[in-house]
């Protein structure tokens, strides 16, 4: 999540509810095109459009994964043409990112792409180059005739990316001169996706371009919806919602990304505790059944943090996720004592709780990104305060359970 997600761009209310503002600043983000050969300015051969050929395609290590359908003419050239159907690769694709495999490489190339037969009054839509992004958008626009403007966010998806200054003014108003946008459809008109919104600021397209921006809705799926009515489209179609299976979507992800630093954490910790324990005064079985409750410790913080408090988030005590995080924490922490650990003193007891509060209250974090009831200063505040406090509590328990491992 983690993906996040994760997006100011939007003002929220109390119960969720979205509208994007007229407009904001805008940090650069002036993304980098692929290379196009110079075809000259004979007027009678025009240069097709900088971003991808059809037949460059399949040598470019991005496009391997992407799904094409030849290309569609147009006034400055070939525009290659993307199918509306995900394969079983892109699933795959999909799914593996998910799970937190290669998710920094799985990005397209920026440029102009077609679906359908588009002429010069078709609606140009707008994406980020996350190709999970592209997939989602694409995926709903069967029967739809349109252009896809995807700019280049480095891979990001489009609410992170607008947080992060490349889903932005400067990028969207590169890829409309160097695709030579102007010359390929008629009207001025721009669809952009809500949760861009805090990246790009429409006066200024507008004064620069010459292009107006529409803002889309939150989800691609009510795309076609919205372009029979750009103007008057339905509350839900502006509402954010962070239900059960959104929140579920996001646990693999958050459980590899955990996996990954743990699992080396965890073993130079054990390589600490077998030296300390090996030193002390106690036996090699009771060494080793301390480290293993450590080690069960740690993975009741991430079952708190990455999957019950996805899970639970509506029902969890406090505004910030990591007092979220923390109390559900402690409560795997006593789901623990009462049916994993064996009988034990209280020192370690304790020790082994405020390990896996620790862990579970830093993984909640990462769900800030994600949601609609953070801002990214509000994000910036809550980890200004709460990890301080995570590193005491890691840091105490961590001295207990030491300290037990010394003495057997």
């Amino acid at each position: 999540m983690t993906d996040a997600g994760k997006e100011a761009l939007v003002t929220q209310n109390r119960n969720g509810s979205a509208i994007p503002p007229e407009a904001s600043t805008t940090p650069p983000g002036v993304g980098i095109l692929s290379k196009v050969p110079d075809h000259g300015s004979d007027a009678c051969c025009p240069r097709p459009p900088a971003g991808p050929t059809a037949q460059s395609l399949s040598a470019l290590p991005p496009y391997r994964d992407q799904s094409f359908m030849g290309e569609v003419f147009s006034a400055v050239g070939p525009v290659p043409r993307l199918s509306t159907r995900l394969t079983l690769r892109d699933r795959w694709g999909g799914m593996k990112v998910r799970l937190g495999l290669k998710r920094n490489q799985y990005a397209v190339d920026p440029g102009l792409y077609a679906v359908g037969q588009p002429d010069r009054q078709a609606p140009v839509l707008v994406t980020a180059n996350y190709k999970l992004s592209l997939d989602a958008l694409r995926s709903v626009l069967s029967g739809l005739d349109a252009w896809i403007l995807v700019l280049d966010t480095n891979g990001v998806n489009v609410w992170c990316a607008a947080g992060k200054g490349t889903f932005a003014t400067d990028e969207l108003v590169h890829r409309l001169t160097t695709t030579r946008l102007d010359q390929v459809v008629a009207h001025r008109r721009l669809v952009l996706p809500q949760l861009g919104a805090s990246g790009v600021a429409g006066h200024v397209i507008r004064q620069r371009t010459g292009f107006r921006v529409i803002w889309g809705p939150v989800r691609a799926s009510d795309l076609k919806a919205f372009l029979k009515n750009p103007k008057n489209p339905s509350p839900t179609m502006r509402r954010i919602s962070f239900t059960l299976r959104e929140r579920m979507i996001l646990i693999p992800m958050e459980i590899s990304a955990a996996l990954k630093p743990g699992a080396w954490a965890t073993g130079a910790v054990m390589i600490i505790a077998l030296v300390v324990g090996m030193l002390g005064a106690g036996t090699l079985p009771s060494v080793v059944g301390r480290m293993l409750l450590g080690v069960a410790a740690g993975g009741l913080g991430i079952l708190g943090g990455a999957v019950l408090t996805p899970i639970m988030l509506p029902w969890l005590p406090g505004k910030a996720f990591a007092v979220k995080g923390a109390s559900i924490g402690l409560a795997a922490a006593g789901l623990g004592h009462l049916i994993l650990y064996p009988p034990m003193a209280a020192g370690l007891g304790v020790a082994l709780a405020l390990l896996t509060v620790a862990t579970s209250s830093f993984l909640a974090m990462n769900f800030t990104g994600a949601t609609p009831f953070t801002s990214p200063s509000g994000v910036e505040k809550e980890m200004r305060r709460a990890i301080p406090a995570q590193v005491m509590t890691m840091g105490i328990g961590m001295i207990g359970w030491l300290v037990a491992v010394w003495t057997g």
